[in-house]
């Protein structure tokens, strides 16, 4: 077990609590059905505070948040983090500015991820919600979020999303086949309005779908 004692215990309680009480808005929601999902904050420019595998996200507490390093070591507990926090720590790593990430189950996103897995992307245009999206000013613009396959191997994960960024392709979030969406922001009030945001564009463009009939 890895041990820090310049962790910020006062700091790592903050973020316990606002990863908590996302986590039971979410699980009203449904977006986080059994022992699914996974969120996190970044606490510091070494550690992230993350949900411990298994512990139901809707009902969280803070001792259901653990501290882990930018290379996914607990720290400071024999805690296990979440299977996927390598894609979480990946985000921290590659987007300095991140300082939450949120990763949810819905059926909307479910279902749009294995709708529009074999073209690997959902491209949204000319939606007004574009706009609450950092960096999106306008519905007249192009918000790609890749759609990635299910794989339980993390690496190949990292892999494919270090390739879509290395690539100079705009990431703002992503799906996964038959699984949820990844999105973050500079706090979680920003990372729950583009999760909230996605939400609603994916429900969107199912909606187009069924009524076009195809």
């Amino acid at each position: 077990m890895n041990t820090d004692a310049s962790i910020d215990r006062s700091a790592l309680a903050e973020r316990a609590r606002q990863i908590a009480e996302a986590g039971r808005d979410l699980g009203a929601r449904d977006w986080t059905p059994a022992t699914s999902s996974n969120f996190s904050m970044r606490l510091d420019a070494s550690h992230a505070a993350v949900t411990i595998s298994g512990r139901d996200k809707g009902n969280l507490g803070i001792d259901d948040i653990m501290v882990v390093d930018l290379d996914g070591n607990a720290i400071g507990t024999t805690a296990r983090p979440s299977a996927e926090t390598a894609l979480h720590t990946q985000i921290y790593r590659r987007f300095p500015a991140a300082g939450a990430v949120l990763h949810t189950h819905s059926r909307t996103q479910t279902v749009a991820s294995r709708l529009f897995a074999p073209a690997g992307v959902v491209r949204f245009e000319g939606w007004e919600l574009q706009k609450a999206i950092s960096g999106f000013t306008t519905h007249d613009s192009v918000l790609d979020v890749p759609v990635f396959a299910n794989t339980q191997d993390m690496a190949v994960l990292v892999r494919e999303v270090d390739a879509w960024i290395d690539s100079g392709k705009s990431l703002h979030g992503y799906l996964i086949d038959g699984h949820g969406i990844y999105t973050w922001g500079r706090d979680m009030q920003e990372t729950k309005r583009h999760l909230e945001a996605f939400e609603f564009l994916l429900g969107c463009e199912l909606d187009l779908k069924r009524l076009r009939g195809h």
